[in-house]
């Protein structure tokens, strides 16, 4: 029984890190070969008018940089309008946008109210007011490159496309900690994982960072989401369209100020990984899905339930059949602890802020799962707020 445990969970651990890419890029090959590749129908020339909406909550240290860089996007003037929310905001964020000149023909909105019900009360409360085809979303802290606009509306001349994906980069300081190398390793692999996606059918649901929806589509999200982009999104796919991935948009974030702001944040995206799931269950319907079942439930289902599920079952299965003598056995739970030695180190060492970079990916590694035990916890008892606590940036 302990061997089959063992060889289930590291084959469920393989399949979720390597083998799943491996079959996604082995399936699109094909595809390419047969001549029944997914071709995007992407027009540079395509210009609709584009509501670029930034939700802000307490931003005044990032606000009037955020609106500069946004002011800077090349796109037709006359085509691009700014839509600010600040809901409950009671720092300086709504007297710096109140102030901020901006110049003569620009369309720009600010709407506030002083009740904070959280971004997704903020959002569709303003929704109403936008009248463009497209709306583009960003957080407030997020600086996206001058051409983002333009790489993303270009996937939108594809009628099949519902939603598209931005991608997300790190500012890396000159002395970053473990959440800074850790955090640019992982969302370098999960850029490499989108583009993968966006070849095989869908992207599996987009960032707040940046990412863009058709607005006829927007759908109504529960008050009590957690991880509001990633269900709008997915919502979008599952009524018969297809997110798109746009590199060529990006939005650069500096990084958390520490492991400890980091994990605050992965424990909230982790529990509002298990309610999503938990809402997007009827994407277990393969016969009815296809691909996106596929791509929901080897990305994220795996991901989020069963790689964490089975990391202890494989670490206990390993010291029990290592117990019996096999020298394979042995050698295995001799590489596990190893790790998770090493990642032990990186977190004591961490504590006395001496930063080797060789130990930040176990240590990292261990605080994502660690975040996502904690974040079940919360799921399970129903008490992780929609309103976000900030995690300190760098």
């Amino acid at each position: 029984m302990w061997e089959i445990i063992f060889w289930i969970g590291i084959g469920i651990v393989f399949y979720n890190f390597i083998g799943y890419p491996i079959i996604a890029y082995i399936f699109v090959k094909i595809r390419q070969l047969s001549g029944n590749a997914i071709e995007n129908t992407i027009d540079t020339q395509y210009e609709p008018e584009v509501t670029f909406v930034i939700p802000a909550y307490n931003e005044e240290r990032w606000i009037a940089a955020k609106i500069e860089n946004s002011l800077a996007l090349e796109y037709p003037k006359e085509k691009l309008h700014f839509l600010l929310v600040t809901d409950g905001s009671n720092d300086g964020t709504m007297d710096i946008i109140d102030n901020y000149n901006v110049p003569e023909g620009v369309s720009f909105k600010h709407y506030y109210k002083p009740e904070r019900n959280g971004k997704i009360a903020a959002v569709e409360r303003i929704m109403p007011e936008i009248n463009t085809p497209i709306s583009v979303f960003t957080d407030a802290n997020a600086m996206v490159n001058k051409a983002a606009i333009r790489n993303i509306v270009k996937h939108f001349a594809d009628v099949t496309v519902g939603a598209v994906s931005g991608e997300k980069r790190i500012y890396k300081a000159k002395t970053g900690d473990a959440a800074a190398a850790g955090e640019g390793i992982y969302w370098k692999y999960e850029s490499f994982l989108k583009h993968l996606d966006a070849q095989f059918y869908s992207v599996i649901g987009a960032a707040g960072e940046l990412f863009a929806i058709r607005t006829k589509l927007s759908p109504k999200i529960p008050k009590d989401s957690i991880i509001e982009d990633f269900f709008l999104t997915m919502t979008i796919a599952i009524n018969g369209y297809r997110i798109a991935y746009a590199p060529d948009a990006y939005a650069m974030e500096s990084q958390s100020a520490s492991v400890k702001e980091e994990l605050k944040r992965k424990i909230r995206i982790a529990a509002g990984g298990f309610q999503s799931v938990s809402r997007l269950s009827r994407l277990f319907n393969i016969f009815k899905y296809g691909r996106l079942s596929f791509q929901f439930i080897s990305r994220r289902v795996f991901r989020w339930l069963v790689v964490p599920a089975f990391l202890p079952l494989i670490f206990i299965s390993n010291i029990i059949l290592a117990q019996q003598g096999n020298p394979f056995y042995q050698i295995i739970l001799f590489l596990q602890i190893t790790f998770y030695a090493l990642a032990l180190i990186g977190y004591l060492l961490e504590k006395k802020q001496l930063r080797l970079k060789a130990l930040f990916v176990p240590y990292y590694f261990c605080v994502m799962h660690y975040a996502v035990y904690r974040g079940f916890f919360r799921f399970v008892k129903g008490n992780q707020s929609v309103l976000w606590e900030r995690a300190k940036r760098a």
